[in-house]
């Protein structure tokens, strides 16, 4: 294990590492409130789905506003002080829940959200190459599996705290603020520690820039790479397909079987379904052992589309179960997509995180457009994540034999 985080000049990455992860946890339970607001919106505010998919939209366009800004500001002030940036500027969006909710319209909201995903982009910006950099470069897929583990937690959090403090509540705005000001002062907590440690940025640069040297890759355009062109497209599909998938996991529960109320769908959703995905990532990780991570997401993806045949199906507790599924079989997709997407990039390491940050714009669109499909039968809606789930089997494979 300590190889996995030992670098070629014998520096010891793993506690950096455990920082790092935390922020995955962190950025997991901002990402899975939101499936909880998706249902409470349709009920606040007498929005459809289509409506409610605009709490995603204003997450993820933010996402994709914020991923160039967010690559210059690493390569301007270090991951460091970037990552401290985002963390304050996710504080600040979380709290701006309190406002919002005096306000008897979701558009304070929508903004708030905005705000706080500015600030997650800058982490993942920063996170992402800091996991996969901490160690050599053969353990960057395990390594980032390892820190994606930690974001499952998170997604199980999340929906469980919106569950209680949302779902639970008494249906007031105010109820949609409490979790938001819980997640704000971790976060400023975790802010506080970071400034006090050291990460291993002027190695990881060094080792990076040899790296590059060694792979011939520190020159010619980014857009050379082919295979990083194709892997822009699955992140694209990939965070359409599990966002809209989350989104609407309540509304699917609770039409496909009407004795599921939306607490209990609720609760579903974080233990069963986020619970399956954070067992899914802690054993991909151990997976990568013997199955390449190229082999691993094509396996994966073949399920996960075979899954979504089933949702479609409506064949009610079974398809509850493909469902459930689902959630284990995307479990390892970002990060493999992302740590295939940058393999051998080398000096343009950066600058394609920052264009896979920006592909989480996906998560944008799919909701609202699974929203108006799925109208009248929520099942129909999931056609998109089917197709996009066997895109991303494409890749897989594609990705073998790179």
């Amino acid at each position: 294990m300590n190889k996995m985080f030992q670098s070629k000049s014998g520096v010891n990455y793993l506690f950096p590492f455990i920082l790092i992860a935390t922020l995955y946890l962190l950025w997991g339970c901002a990402h899975g409130l939101l499936d909880v607001l998706n249902k409470q919106f349709q009920d606040n505010f007498s929005m459809s789905k289509a409506e409610s998919g605009f709490v995603q939209f204003s997450v993820y366009i933010g996402y994709f506003i914020m991923a160039l800004p967010a690559g210059l500001i690493m390569r301007r002030v270090g991951y460091k002080k970037g990552l401290i940036t985002g963390l304050l500027l996710f504080a600040f969006g979380a709290l701006l829940f309190i406002p919002a909710s005096w306000a008897d319209s979701p558009y304070p909201f929508f903004a708030a959200l905005f705000i706080l995903a500015c600030g997650l982009c800058i982490i993942e910006n920063g996170a992402h190459p800091c996991a996969t950099g901490m160690g050599p470069e053969e353990g960057a897929a395990q390594r980032i599996n390892i820190a994606a583990a930690f974001n499952g937690i998170g997604w199980i959090v999340g929906p469980l705290i919106g569950t209680w403090l949302i779902l639970g509540g008494t249906g007031s705005s105010f109820d949609i603020a409490k979790p938001y000001i819980l997640v704000a002062v971790v976060v400023l907590l975790v802010c506080l520690l970071l400034c006090f440690i050291k990460l291993p940025e002027k190695e990881m640069a060094a080792e990076a820039e040899q790296a590059a040297i060694e792979a011939g890759t520190a020159t010619g355009s980014i857009w050379q790479h082919k295979h990083f062109k194709y892997a822009l497209i699955a992140q694209f599909l990939y965070v359409g397909a599990q966002t809209g998938v989350n989104s609407f996991f309540i509304n699917y529960a609770t039409e496909l079987d009407s004795s599921i109320s939306k607490a209990d769908a609720g609760l579903m959703l974080s233990f069963g379904g986020m619970g399956l995905f954070f067992i899914g990532r802690l054993l991909s990780s151990l997976f990568m052992k013997w199955v390449s991570p190229a082999k691993l997401l094509t396996i994966f993806g073949i399920l996960a589309t075979l899954c979504m045949a089933v949702v479609m199906a409506e064949v009610k507790v079974v398809s509850l179960i493909g469902l459930f599924f689902t959630f284990f079989f995307m479990s390892t997709m970002f990060p493999t997509i992302f740590a295939l997407g940058v393999r051998g990039m080398g000096a343009h390491t950066k600058q394609a995180s920052s264009y896979l940050v920006m592909c989480i714009v996906g998560g944008a669109v799919f909701p609202i457009c699974m929203g108006l499909i799925g109208q009248t039968s929520m099942s129909l809606g999931f056609l998109l994540p089917l197709l996009a789930f066997a895109y991303i089997t494409v890749f897989g494979l594609m990705s073998k034999n790179k």
